[in-house]
């Protein structure tokens, strides 16, 4: 530590007390929490996965941190709030993350520090980080103790703004921005990610989000060849490419559909949307929601799809929204409102990837680097999502936010001692949360590994 950061410096005077302080505490860490990390990702081998997909030229004999642990700080790191590579320098010999990935405290090289995590987000070719995104679907249903009967995927991209004239930024004129447009999808009903694509700013064709869910379902398959995949997404997806490629491989799909004339002049919908607003005239209510449902075949389709519509009249007028289903069972308020609209929950941990573990961090010029920064920081995602599985769902913390599990369990001061036999860490005693993170490292430890 250099001599300006430990130079003390005053608070305000205490009981006529003067009260100095100084950043000399010796071994103290402000990340206790990053041990439960360590604990979550040793019983899910994340890192070991992703090192394992990519290649390492270095001569063995000369090697001081292992790929492994290369990644492991750094998805601990992002984890813990600090996004930037460049922190890693100041974190290199935090005696919490040395412990976190099997240093002594005191003794040996410190972690990899910031050029060498940079010359490793650069590193991976094109084929590793499709091999890294297979190996982030194979986290995924590894998570399940057991094929699922059946799951719903939600896909759905969001906007990146990009820092420069990156490699596949693009301007769109929706956003109004120079952006990047990744994919996210998720298993929006537990919490768990699925895979995320970096990709231009541009709204994929159908031909492109074909082929991504074709990848995606084939791979998950090979896990599950029996589970029942259903995909949802927006009206972005609703293309006949997607719904064709759902048909023929035993998929069922539920995508929002762009209205047009033909779908307003439909005999069905007319009809229900006219007795919606007869009924809301005479009861003189301000909002009155009806359903309806028909078939209807646009052009570029091959036959007639099910089309559920949502009808609304109130005192501003009339509001239709469609959507298409393969779904033969269920009616159309259940389709609608029960199963679409449920996917605004991925918009919400689509927020939670970008605004609490900063995955918009994608500053880097090349789109392989930008690529490897997404699958770290869903790597991230997973640590996080692991630990908020093992606290009691009787606490307040069973449904907290990654950033309040950041503040309440990782952002825990420690004094590491360290002895000839053994290692103690202290917390502190006033730590409102000691017994959740107390259960939570127990069940951690208690996991398979």
């Amino acid at each position: 530590m250099n001599d300006d950061s430990a130079s003390p410096f005053r608070f305000p005077a205490v009981a006529r007390k003067k009260v100095t302080a100084a950043f000399d505490g010796g071994r103290l860490t402000s990340d206790g929490g990053v041990l439960l990390l360590a604990q979550a990702e040793r019983a899910m081998g994340i890192c070991r996965r992703l090192a394992a997909c990519i290649a390492d030229p270095r001569d063995p004999a000369r090697v001081i941190h292992r790929l492994d642990d290369i990644l492991r700080a750094r998805m601990f790191a992002i984890a813990c709030g600090y996004e930037d590579a460049d922190d890693l320098d100041a974190l290199r010999d935090d005696p919490g993350f040395r412990l976190a990935l099997g240093k002594l405290p005191g003794s040996g090289a410190g972690l990899a520090s910031q050029p060498t995590m940079s010359r490793w987000e650069n590193a991976p070719t094109t084929r590793e980080l499709a091999r890294m995104l297979a190996a982030m679907i194979d986290i995924y249903c590894a998570s399940h103790p057991a094929p699922p009967a059946a799951v719903t995927l939600d896909i759905d991209d969001t906007c990146d703004v990009v820092h420069g004239y990156q490699q596949l930024s693009f301007w769109n004129g929706h956003h109004g921005e120079r952006c990047f447009l990744p994919i996210h999808v998720y298993e929006t009903a537990t919490g768990r990610p699925v895979a995320m694509l970096l990709r231009t700013g541009k709204t994929p064709s159908g031909a492109e989000a074909a082929g991504h869910i074709r990848r995606l379902v084939r791979h998950i398959r090979r896990h599950w060849p029996h589970t029942h995949i259903t995909i949802r997404g927006d009206g972005h997806y609703g293309r006949p490419e997607v719904m064709a490629f759902c048909e023929a491989h035993r998929v069922d799909y539920v995508f929002g559909l762009p209205t047009n004339a033909a779908l307003r002049a439909d005999p069905a919908i007319v009809a229900a949307a006219d007795a919606c607003a007869v009924k809301r005239a005479q009861r003189q209510c301000p909002v009155l929601r009806h359903y309806a449902q028909t078939r209807y075949g646009a052009k570029s389709w091959k036959g007639q799809r099910r089309v559920v519509a949502r009808i609304e009249a109130s005192t501003l007028g009339m509001d239709i929204r469609y959507v298409v289903t393969s779904l033969t069972e269920g009616s159309a308020e259940h389709i609608y409102d029960t199963l679409y609209c449920a996917r605004g929950q991925a918009e919400n941990l689509i927020k939670r990837h970008k605004t609490q573990l900063a995955s918009d961090r994608t500053s880097c010029r090349s789109a392989n680097a930008n690529q490897m920064r997404l699958i770290l920081h869903t790597a991230a995602y997973w640590l996080l999502w692991r630990i908020s599985q093992e606290i009691p769902k009787a606490a307040a913390l069973a449904t907290a936010e990654f950033a309040t599990l950041r503040l309440r369990l990782l952002k825990v001061a420690a004094r590491v001692i360290e002895s000839a036999s053994r290692i103690r860490i202290a917390f502190a005693s006033a730590c409102p949360d000691a017994e959740v993170f107390k259960t939570i490292a127990i069940n951690l430890r208690l996991a398979p590994t």
